[in-house]
Formats: C-alpha cells, sequence, structure tokens
C-alpha cells in the first residue's frame, strides 16, 4: 500500500508519497506528471517519513539547506534512476546543464548518454525539490522547463542562492 500526505509550501501544496518506509514522490499539485509513480491504491496516513520530509522542507524553505536527506526510494526504469541519483550530485546552491548530466552519466554508465535522453528523465523525477531537477538549466545559461513551472524553478533557485546575485552561468559544478 502506498500513502500520501500534503505540505502546504509557499510555493503552493505539495503532496508527498510513501511506500511506508521511504518518500517515493514529490510533487507541487497540479504540476506536469504528477502522481506518476503513484499508484492507484494509496490512502491519506501520519507516517515518520512524512514528519522527516516535512522538516527537510521547513528547512530547505526557510533558505537553509538541509542537513539530512529522508529516506527516498526511486520509481522508475534503470536509465531513469540513473539520471535521477546524478541528480542528487548537483550540490545545493549551484546548478548543471543537461550536457554535464549526459557526460557524467557516460563516465558512469560507460555508455554514450543524448543529452535529450537526459532531459526526459530529469523532467519525468517523481522526487521533486529532495531530488534536485531544479537545479538543471540549458546550455546557454537558460532555465528551461520544470515540471513545476519555471516561475517556481527561478523562486527555487533564487532560494538556495540567497547570499550572492542571481545569474546562472559559470558556475557549473557536477560532482561526479
Amino acid at each position: 500500500m502506498d500513502y500520501i500526505k500534503e505540505y502546504a509550501s509557499p510555493l503552493g501544496k505539495i503532496t508527498l508519497s510513501s511506500d511506508g518506509d521511504a518518500v517515493t514522490g514529490l510533487w507541487f499539485n497540479g504540476q506536469k506528471h504528477f502522481g506518476s509513480t503513484l499508484p492507484n491504491a494509496h490512502e491519506e496516513k501520519e507516517l515518520p517519513v512524512f514528519a522527516q520530509a516535512a522538516k527537510w522542507l521547513d528547512m530547505y524553505f526557510s533558505g537553509s539547506e538541509p542537513d539530512f536527506t529522508p529516506p527516498v526510494r526511486l520509481r522508475g526504469t534503470p536509465f531513469q534512476t540513473a539520471v535521477w541519483e546524478q541528480l542528487t550530485r548537483i550540490p545545493y546552491g549551484k546548478t548543471a546543464t543537461y550536457g554535464e548530466l549526459a557526460k557524467a552519466l557516460e563516465r558512469r554508465l560507460g555508455r554514450k548518454t543524448a543529452a535529450r535522453a537526459v532531459g526526459g528523465a530529469v523532467a519525468r523525477n517523481p522526487v521533486s525539490l529532495i531530488v534536485p531537477c531544479h537545479r538543471v538549466i540549458g546550455a546557454d545559461g537558460s532555465l528551461t522547463g520544470y515540471a513545476g513551472g519555471v516561475d517556481r524553478k527561478r523562486v527555487l533557485l533564487e532560494t538556495e542562492r540567497k547570499s550572492e546575485q542571481f545569474g546562472m552561468r559559470n558556475d557549473h559544478r557536477l560532482r561526479s
């Protein structure tokens, strides 16, 4: 059985999902691909993992880098999961391009990976924010698509960079 819980964020309501042990979904209500990994059979329930996720979100939205990560279980194809795991290597307050992600994945997977395929997987990230797909930008530094909306993406990046002027170029630092 899967479970859900709503969280009221400054950017709108968020729905969290869990298998009972780990976060399996985190979506802004109404966003593209909302509930994509959530089975039809689910119920609302208080869970310790939801309390952990809410604490993480409270820290994040207060402008602090959370010092822990709630348990997360990613549901997707092996390629999607590899892309989503790579997203977790983009440091707080930094960005990476789709091309940089593709090159990092090529090194990890030992095979050619297209930036476009990476973009498709990034767009379907079921655990937004905790798995930071909002930190991925276009090769020219533009704030390209975000399932939660580009306006939210801008606010999320500004929140992470509150102490410095908002500028996306020349600061790509993707951990290998």
